[in-house]
């Protein structure tokens, strides 16, 4: 190497980026996908009388503080107010109930979190929503923070620093 060779710079470390990981605002807790196909007559007829009874001698205790995500996994035809039933037997014990799958609770989890978000330290700012992560942000979280940051950044992309894809630029 040549005494008057320029040092390698590291553009990205050096760039004004600001990277937002939604993984940061994972909510902790247990999710807990509850079937209740085993509580209908051959798992697809709702029986009121057997169903309530069910649901009674039910042991509650164990959604304490747990995200619950309650679906049928047959093709049953379940009232509205069944759902809506399990819904205040959970309330005195988990953190949120949805109707609905373990991904549909990740979503609804997420938008509480993002409509909460304090983000005027992104404002006018060049920010990177991260791409990867380990924990599982559903793919409406990408979205959701989309929406959110878009009216107050300078420039939003996805991805990483290195290889990103641009998604919005303030004229």
């Amino acid at each position: 190497m040549s005494d008057n060779a320029e040092p390698i710079l590291n553009r990205v470390a050096q760039s004004k980026l600001i990277t937002f990981d939604l993984e940061d605002y994972y909510p902790k807790g247990t999710r807990i996908a509850l079937d209740i196909s085993d509580w209908l007559f051959e798992g697809i007829i709702l029986r009121e009388k057997d169903f309530r009874a069910a649901i009674e001698s039910h042991d509650w205790s164990q959604y304490q503080d747990a995200f619950v995500a309650v679906h049928c996994s047959t093709d049953a035809i379940v009232p509205g107010w069944a759902f809506m039933l399990l819904a205040a037997k959970l309330a005195p014990f988990a953190k949120k109930v949805v109707q609905g799958d373990l991904e549909l609770l990740e979503t609804s989890l997420y938008e509480s979190v993002i409509e909460n978000l304090d983000l005027s330290t992104f404002k006018d700012q060049l920010v990177i929503v991260k791409g990867c992560s380990r924990k599982p942000v559903p793919p409406n979280a990408y979205l959701l923070i989309t929406q959110r940051l878009q009216p107050i950044v300078k420039s939003l992309m996805y991805g990483e620093a290195c290889s990103s894809v641009p998604l919005f630029k303030r004229k």
